[in-house]
């Protein structure tokens, strides 16, 4: 692919010309190179356990990560009568609980 504005030959998922700065046929509005990808979760893994160990059968631990639907089962449930709740503690002690975006809780801090 080149660049319709200056020519320059460019990669095939090339957002923007890093040449010359134009927007390629890929530019998706609202796409800042400089903004990291967010890979993990900003929610703290730490509060998220604590949460779940403490409060865990009224899944408070879900509202705090977002996931206000499973959250009010949890809630009316009783944690899934109990199961969903030990689950859930073993998949952020084993950094597979996710949040609302789909992104890990990862980090352990507060």
């Amino acid at each position: 692919m080149y660049c319709t504005k200056c020519g320059a030959m460019l990669d095939d998922s090339a957002m923007i010309c890093p040449r010359c700065g134009c927007a390629t046929q890929n530019y998706r509005p609202g796409y800042n190179p400089q903004q990291p990808v967010r890979t993990c979760s900003p929610k703290s893994r730490m509060a998220a356990i604590l949460l779940c160990v403490f409060l865990g059968g009224l899944g408070i631990h879900r509202f705090y990560v977002g996931k206000i639907g499973t959250g009010l089962i949890w809630l009316f449930t009783g944690g899934c009568f109990g199961i969903g709740w030990l689950i859930d503690i073993i998949l952020i002690a084993c950094g597979s609980f996710s949040d609302s975006a789909g992104l890990l809780v990862l980090d352990w801090g507060v």
